[in-house]
């Protein structure tokens, strides 16, 4: 994709709105994409209105209305801006509309919308991904956080010192035996000095 369809495709991307828990484009951004009038887009679809399922788009409600325009700037319904309720497009009503206007530049530009949608998909699914990897990982490290704990704590056991024996290290003779009353003895007279 060259540097000016990407451009182009960023820029539709972020034309592309979340309403009734779908992704839709409105009326006005559409139709300056496909190089015709609001009017003359709209016309069109009523006159195919056969070819617009309710799934293919919808007309927004007061409400849907004035939360976009608090949202975004557009212009008022009572100052010189559009009497109507604006329609919005889902993918494929936004390609349906490509096709009844029949103009090449709609049928040209119906590919970066399709893109558009296509890549607001793949980040969707990206992000689920993601949040499920996550999730995962935070569950490993719930049980690796129990495992290093029961380690930290043997670590702690073999460090902590040992209990005090007073036993002397070496071997003992039993004191009742007669190889160790001549040992003594022995050992005795060497530490005492001999007179002069």
């Amino acid at each position: 994709m060259n540097k000016t369809a990407l451009v182009l495709s960023k820029k539709i991307y972020s034309k592309i709105l979340f309403l009734r828990g779908q992704r839709v484009m409105l009326d006005t951004d559409l139709a300056a994409l496909y190089g015709v009038s609001v009017k003359q887009l709209n016309q069109q679809v009523k006159r195919n209105s056969h070819r617009f399922p309710p799934d293919f788009g919808f007309r927004l409600s007061h409400q849907e209305y004035d939360n976009l325009r608090s949202q975004i700037v557009t212009s008022s319904l009572s100052h010189g801006g559009s009497r109507y309720l604006p329609h919005a497009f889902t993918e494929h009503g936004a390609i349906m509309a490509a096709t009844v206007l029949n103009s090449k530049r709609a049928v040209d530009m119906s590919i970066f919308v399709v893109r558009a949608f296509v890549r607001i998909r793949e980040a969707v699914l990206m992000k689920r991904q993601i949040a499920s990897k996550f999730a995962e990982l935070e569950r490993h490290l719930e049980t690796h956080d129990a495992e290093i704990q029961e380690l930290v704590e043997a670590i702690r056991e073999l460090m902590a010192p040992l209990p005090s024996n007073h036993r002397r290290i070496g071997f003992e003779i039993p004191s009742g035996s007669a190889k160790g009353q001549n040992r003594r003895l022995k050992v005795h007279q060497m530490q005492t000095p001999r007179p002069a």
